[in-house]
């Protein structure tokens, strides 16, 4: 009889060891499954990203777009003789930057809204000093090439005239002349687009002459300014009430501080790294879209960004959610119904809808804070009710909230995400190893810790 019995259980332990076996491997199969209805919502975080870039093209549309401008510089018409009897004239514009550019920027910004959207516009107050030396120019001039001086002038580039917020101003010589519209000095560029504006200052540009001139602008804009290094050597100045620029362009700051009362920044480009000669014809200007400087006015944390980060790693978070709860029911004997771990699943799929919308209206942060903390305390109170225990609560309460912290701080670290992400996995695996190390997963040997002792085959009869 107690024969019998021992045979029993060995068989009962024997079948648990094994179907935990199998529950492990569908387990892992219901977490590649739980990742299918991801694709989902990651559709409709990319929804809401096209809608928040359709309002922000709008809003920063009306305030002036992305603003880019080209410093004084000088605009000489010429023209080229016919070759032969009978032909036309061949008209052109000579371009020479000058020798020196000193420019200054100071940006107040504010943020329009529209619904949940939030669009970064400014306004911006800048100022350009240039120096120039027509020493021996024309250098570069076409063969032939015959230059109309009474015509030359003082050309500055905009790439949307309508952020203009004040007529622009060019001093020179003691005198101040408002800007009008001027001809196009350089060749169509679509990756620079400017609008052109001229003064003329006949009593300076002589041939061989120096002078000095300063223009003076003031314009809206949104999201973007840029500065192109429109002397041989450009000095540039950026100062502004933006808590979270970005530097971008073609050269980047020398000198920058950012605070959360605003940044400064300072560019300084040589002739030898600008690239672009010193004067020549339209095709000059339109090779100054490489040199831009550029200060971008980005929000500190974009929502769609986030949380679309965050979907990239579902397979590797479900999967770590899946094997804390199979670790709890090896340990606790108590069985889990694969429904409950699809249920587990749901309700970690619904905390990326919760983030979502949470986070379009009080930021990423806080948006996290409430949607994790309510789906902590939701699988925890699971576990509970689950394996009738407040042991098994608090235990995965202190699980579920390392393993929530755990996804904030790989979508926060970004450069070292890989590293902590493959670090924690590696750890989870271990301790899965660990708490499941006397399971007989193949059900031929008992491990030491699950073989049955004739008291309990006596305590079975």
């Amino acid at each position: 009889m107690n024969q019998v019995s021992v045979s029993q259980l060995t068989a009962q332990i024997r079948s648990r060891s094994r179907s935990m076996g199998l529950k492990l491997l569908l387990v892992s199969g219901l977490a590649l499954l739980t990742t299918i209805p991801s694709l989902f919502v990651n559709s409709l975080v990319e929804e809401r990203t096209e809608r928040a870039k359709d309002v922000m093209q709008e809003i920063s549309g009306r305030a002036g777009g992305q603003e880019a401008f080209l410093g004084p510089s000088l605009s000489i018409p010429f023209s080229i003789p016919p070759p032969y009897k009978g032909a036309s004239t061949t008209p052109g514009v000579y371009v020479v930057f000058p020798t020196k550019g000193e420019a200054s920027v100071r940006v107040h910004t504010q943020e329009r809204h529209r619904s949940l959207f939030r669009v970064p516009v400014y306004e911006a107050e800048l100022k350009f000093d240039a120096t120039f030396d027509l020493t021996g120019v024309p250098s570069a001039a076409p063969a032939g090439a015959e230059l109309d001086w009474t015509r030359a002038g003082i050309v500055i580039g905009v790439s949307d005239p309508r952020g203009a917020l004040a007529d622009g101003t060019l001093t020179a010589n003691g005198k101040t002349i408002t800007f009008v519209p001027a001809e196009n000095v350089g060749e169509p560029n679509p990756r620079l687009p400017l609008a052109y504006f001229g003064a003329r200052v006949s009593e300076l540009i002589q041939p061989n002459s120096a002078f000095n001139v300063t223009a003076n602008l003031r314009f809206s804009g949104a999201q973007r300014l840029t500065v192109l290094a429109y002397g041989k050597s450009t000095h540039l100045t950026a100062e502004g009430d933006w808590p979270s620029p970005g530097f971008d362009g073609g050269f980047l700051p020398v000198k920058r501080t950012i605070s959360a009362q605003g940044f400064t920044g300072e560019w300084s480009v040589p002739f030898i790294a600008r690239g672009v000669p010193a004067e020549g014809t339209n095709t000059a200007v339109s090779a100054l879209d490489r040199t831009a400087m550029g200060i971008s006015f980005i929000e500190m944390a974009d929502p769609y960004q986030s949380v679309s980060r965050s979907l990239k790693y579902v397979l590797l978070f479900v999967g770590l959610l899946f094997l804390s709860y199979f670790v709890f029911e090896a340990t606790a004997g108590k069985r889990v119904h694969p429904a409950q771990y699809v249920l587990v699943g749901v309700a970690h799929l619904i905390f990326y809808l919760l983030l979502l919308s949470l986070a379009e209206r009080i930021g990423f942060d806080w948006g996290f804070l409430v949607a994790g903390g309510a789906t902590v305390v939701l699988l925890s109170a699971n576990a509970g009710w689950i394996f009738a225990s407040r042991v098994q609560g608090w235990r995965a309460l202190f699980v579920f909230s390392l393993l929530y912290f755990f996804i904030y701080l790989l979508l926060r670290l970004e450069d070292n995400a890989l590293l902590v992400g493959a670090v924690t996995s590696f750890l989870a695996v271990a301790a899965v190893m660990y708490f499941t190390r006397d399971i007989d997963w193949y059900s031929s040997i008992l491990s030491e810790g699950s073989r049955p002792s004739e008291a309990a085959a006596k305590d079975a009869v």
